[in-house]
């Protein structure tokens, strides 16, 4: 299956986003298209086997402990519940403190 054209995974993909581009243009004869269409999916296969392998090794070294990222809020501060939300939970007055 690997064929010694196909390079690295980036230079795969390039090429499949050219032979797509020229196939929905539709200017090649039928035999150049048939092709063409051989060699995308020779990429595409390419492609996914290596997104395959890479996401293994990651799944490997997360098992293995050698990087795990820790989950945070949206603006990187720890995810923390401290009632907000709650009246009075940030020490301001509360439905209590109303005098009427």
């Amino acid at each position: 299956m690997d064929d010694p054209n196909i390079k690295d995974f980036e230079s795969a993909l390039d090429e499949l986003e050219t032979i797509v581009k020229t196939l929905e243009e539709g200017q090649l004869p039928l035999e150049q298209s048939l092709e063409r269409f051989e060699r995308g999916i020779a990429l595409s296969r390419f492609c996914h086997t290596r997104l395959d392998d890479a996401e293994r090794r990651i799944e490997l070294l997360t098992e293995q402990g050698e990087t795990r990222p820790a989950p945070v809020s949206i603006v990187g501060a720890p995810i923390a519940d401290h009632g907000a939300g709650e009246p009075g939970a940030d020490g301001g007055p509360s439905d209590d403190d109303v005098p009427f």
